[in-house]
């Protein structure tokens, strides 16, 4: 009777927090919808793909525990596949962008095979190094046109019919393909598989006690955040219609870094507002004299001191958060 009377509270919580995520993914999806009526579509459409970034790099950091500065090879060499299949190939937009995707889990499982063989620090330097590596193969090889990057590149039109020169459908295009990434996401974080990923986070040797295979779980992990990290460089190629070493430069990775930090790791919704948070800087300092640079530093700065889980993160472990279910 007891056990009985214990377990309807509960219950009754867990209904109210899938209520209220219910609620949340409704309000997301509004707020997408009408967005582009009210805001500039172009620069919702480079958050969406950074914000799609910092949730790929948040599946290896906020739900596996690896820190890797490599995230930048992925993002920019999805956007130069990308580009390369659009313009000089000819491809549709929908085969440029699975190419982009196909060439980052390539990349996600030579590096990721390389670097799960150390922790910590030493798979972080690792995977900095072997994306330093690609950043000079970028920088010398042919068809990324060197420092001038592939400009021009098309959008074409999706399936045939779709033309995504026209900024609206380019926009709904990009939101479908967010939420469609966040979504399998969010499905994976809370799958089996991402409760053991969870485990090696929380405890690793303990983890391997129990008989898993951690290094392949470690592997796949990191092969699924490449993968949504390349979905979310080839739609950025396509969006802002160029690809160049930016994309591939150490910055990019400390940049994505930031977001997730900023945001709060292990949170579906902090990595988005993070990458909210520096688009937006980057792009309403981007006119003035202030350095960007500088106001972000600050800004990240502010919230360690203030906010140690991240703006989300801290929304996340206070007693609302865990009644709307932002975990």
């Amino acid at each position: 009777m007891a056990n009985n009377t214990q377990a309807a509270p509960a219950a009754s919580a867990e209904a109210q927090r899938s209520r209220s995520g219910v609620i949340l993914v409704v309000i997301g999806l509004a707020l997408l919808i009408l967005a582009p009526f009210f805001l500039y579509p172009v620069f919702l459409m480079k958050l969406l793909c950074f914000g799609l970034f910092a949730a790929a790099f948040n599946l290896l950091l906020g739900y596996t525990g690896l820190l890797s500065f490599g995230h930048a090879a992925f993002f920019g060499g999805a956007a130069y596949f990308t580009a390369h299949a659009a313009k000089v190939w000819g491809w549709s937009p929908e085969l440029a962008i699975l190419l982009g995707v196909a060439g980052a889990v390539v990349l996600g499982l030579i590096m990721g095979a390389i670097a799960i063989r150390r922790q910590g620090i030493y798979f972080a330097m690792i995977t900095l190094a072997l994306s330093q590596m690609f950043f000079f193969f970028c920088l010398q090889a042919p068809f990324t046109h060197g420092e001038d990057g592939i400009q021009s590149v098309p959008r074409g039109s999706l399936f045939g019919f779709i033309n995504l020169n026209d900024t609206m459908n380019m926009y709904f295009f990009v939101a479908a393909v967010f939420a469609l990434g966040l979504f399998c996401i969010w499905r994976i974080v809370n799958s089996p598989f991402g409760m053991i990923l969870k485990a090696i986070r929380e405890n690793e040797q303990r983890a391997i006690s129990l008989g898993y295979s951690v290094a392949n779980y470690k592997l796949a992990a990191f092969v699924m955040s490449a993968a949504f990290t390349g979905l979310a460089g080839g739609v950025k190629a396509l969006v802002m219609q160029f690809a160049t070493l930016t994309d591939v430069q150490w910055q990019m990775s400390g940049e994505v870094i930031l977001m997730t930090l900023l945001g709060g790791i292990g949170t579906m919704a902090g990595p988005i507002v993070g990458a909210g948070v520096i688009i937006a800087l980057q792009n309403f300092l981007a006119t003035s004299n202030i350095p960007v640079t500088v106001i972000t530093g600050l800004v990240f700065m502010i919230c360690v001191l203030l906010f140690r889980r991240g703006l989300v993160g801290e929304l996340a472990d206070s007693k609302l958060g865990r009644m709307i279910g932002l975990r």
